[in-house]
């Protein structure tokens, strides 16, 4: 089944939600019971996902940092999820003040959250957007919130490739990124492993299947072959853990991270 059909239109109380799940394992309140009964099924299984989710939230905040201090300005939430501070323009905003963020997600519901969040706040947009229809995506952020493509620009596409499925064509975000940026941009992600715990994967299956939560684990390779033509910062393509410091605990949950530099892009069709 594609992705596209489960996009959502409006709150479904009976489904949980990827970003709403992910809101409720960082601690926040906008969430409902469903996605609170089905990450209370993952904890049961993996009880260190809720130490996940604050893995790649300082991840996220880091590859942010990271950008603002090489010097860019403009910067692109893609699944931003449902606001939680510290939120993207903050982090941003601290060492760079004149940075701009386009906030995007497409899920209607959280397009509102975000709206009523950072409404007025300086330097933010939110766009309602999905990033697998990402020639579209391109040319409204060219053209409705004037991201200059030509200047730096970093990418954040954090806990959301996973939820790309294979008939979606996941790598062409990769390609089509490559192909518009500019050097000195940076692109920053995450993606859940296949060397994830088995009995994690299986419940997520079982739990999670045609909502907006259904992820793809893919293989380590398969994640390194989308990215084939950029340069990857250090320490590449690894766990999400070795990008934030020493004698940090596996967890059951394995997602990849990296942050890239636009390259060369010669995949063959």
């Amino acid at each position: 089944m594609s992705e596209a059909k489960r996009v959502p239109v409006g709150v479904d109380p009976t489904k949980p939600n990827a970003a709403r799940l992910y809101n409720y394992l960082l601690g926040g309140k906008d969430n409902y019971e469903v996605d609170q009964a089905a990450a209370q099924r993952m904890l049961l299984v993996a009880p260190d996902t809720r130490t996940q989710a604050w893995f790649s939230r300082k991840f996220l905040l880091g590859a942010v940092k990271f950008a603002a201090e090489e010097g860019i300005l403009q910067f692109i939430d893609v699944g931003a999820g449902i606001p939680i501070s510290p939120n993207v323009h903050e982090v941003a905003q601290e060492i760079q003040p004149a940075a701009r963020v386009v906030s995007i997600d497409y899920d209607p519901v959280v397009h509102v959250h975000s709206n009523a969040l950072l409404s007025g706040t300086k330097g933010v947009t939110t766009m309602l957007a999905d990033v697998r229809r990402i020639d579209e995506l391109i040319a409204r952020l060219r053209d409705e919130e004037q991201i200059d493509f030509a200047q730096p620009v970093a990418i954040l596409i954090v806990g959301v490739l996973h939820f790309v499925m294979d008939d979606e064509h996941p790598e062409q975000i990769f390609d089509r990124f490559l192909e518009v940026m500019a050097p000195g941009s940076v692109l920053a992600f995450t993606h859940a492993s296949t060397t994830t715990q088995d009995e994690f994967i299986a419940q997520s299956k079982t739990d999670l299947v045609r909502s907006s939560a259904q992820a793809v684990f893919r293989t380590p390779d398969v994640v390194a072959s989308f990215i084939e033509g950029y340069e990857q910062v250090e320490p590449g393509l690894v766990k999400v853990q070795e990008w934030l410091g020493d004698d940090l605990p596996d967890t059951n949950l394995v997602l990849l991270a990296a942050i890239l530099r636009p390259g060369r892009r010669d995949r063959q069709p």
